[in-house]
């Protein structure tokens, strides 16, 4: 069997994790599925949205980026983030480090109105670098929740701020030496300031405050086309999308060739998309535009699975 690293494909997902721990629980509404993104849990009136993700690969600003990527996929679900769980693993000895972790956590949680109300934390022998599994709480009401496969035919795909934003930032941060070389530093600089965009938390709540939201996915690893083949699998439809309608911002353009990476295939938590009724997402489109966020049609949902374009 091939060895991978990151998130395991879909099928080897399935086969080996999913059909082992999946148990019915009537009072699980969503549970653990191929593209969705969080947990949805009955609690009468209100549901519990449920989300844990780990972050192995940063080190700088790690606590800060705990927080949000944890919080994007509950509010996913159209459901606000309320309460925060994060397990610590810190190298041995790493004391200042676990504090300056803590320092951005609070801070991460205070951007998005979120508390932190429990965890752990340990020193742990063999790691060279810190790690931090963080769980998100949300709720919202009953009925007004949305899930990955709740896509129908003919929906509209929406795509905000563009492709590869974390990606971009990334390969900014870690490849400066070389990029500098090739691309002017005032790029550069302003490239590395997208982690501050990493956030959907404002995007996917705006969405849901004008309607017709049938379902929402924040793309991480896998790219755009990653995110949007989730959302086809996940409600059993085609897709078609348009490369020529998204956003790429100067900065990931210029970045991303440079290092022969596709735009469409890199890292990119702080986009969303949004898949909403024809007849709602021009408005959900303007509404996101008039708080600071832009966005545009990218694709269609189509009645048949054999169809992903």
């Amino acid at each position: 069997m091939e060895e991978w690293e990151g998130k395991l494909p879909p099928h080897l997902l399935e086969e080996f994790i999913l059909e082992t721990v999946r148990r019915p629980d009537p009072r699980v509404l969503v549970g653990p599925s191929i593209g969705e993104d969080a947990a949805i849990i009955d609690f009468g009136e209100k549901v519990l949205v449920v989300h844990s993700d780990p972050i192995t690969g940063a080190v700088e600003n790690i606590g800060w980026y705990a927080v949000h990527i944890a919080c994007n996929d509950v509010a996913t679900r159209g459901a606000r983030p309320r309460w925060l769980l994060p397990v610590m693993l810190i190298p041995k000895g790493g004391i200042e480090l676990a504090r300056k972790i803590a320092v951005d956590m609070r801070k991460a949680a205070e951007e998005v109105d979120a508390t932190i109300v429990g965890g752990h934390t340990e020193f742990t022998l063999g790691l060279n670098r810190p790690i931090i599994s963080m769980t998100a709480i949300g709720e919202a009401d009953k009925d007004k929740y949305v899930c990955t496969s709740k896509c129908k035919p003919g929906d509209l795909v929406i795509l905000t701020k563009g492709v590869a934003i974390e990606g971009t930032a990334i390969i900014a941060s870690e490849l400066e030496n070389v990029l500098e070389k090739r691309i002017p530093r005032e790029i550069i600089e302003r490239a590395k300031g997208f982690l501050r965009k990493i956030s959907v938390v404002k995007d996917a709540l705006t969405a849901m405050t004008v309607g017709g939201v049938h379902a929402m996915h924040d793309p991480t690893e896998g790219g755009i086309a990653g995110g949007l083949q989730e959302l086809a699998l996940a409600s059993g439809l085609g897709i078609i999308a348009y490369e020529k309608d998204m956003l790429i911002a100067e900065e990931t353009e210029r970045i991303l060739l440079a290092v022969k990476a596709d735009p469409l295939r890199t890292i990119s938590s702080g986009s969303l998309l949004i898949v909403a009724e024809p007849s709602y997402a021009f408005r959900i489109i303007e509404e996101l535009k008039r708080n600071g966020i832009p966005a545009g049609i990218i694709g269609r949902m189509l009645p048949s699975p054999e169809e992903r374009l």
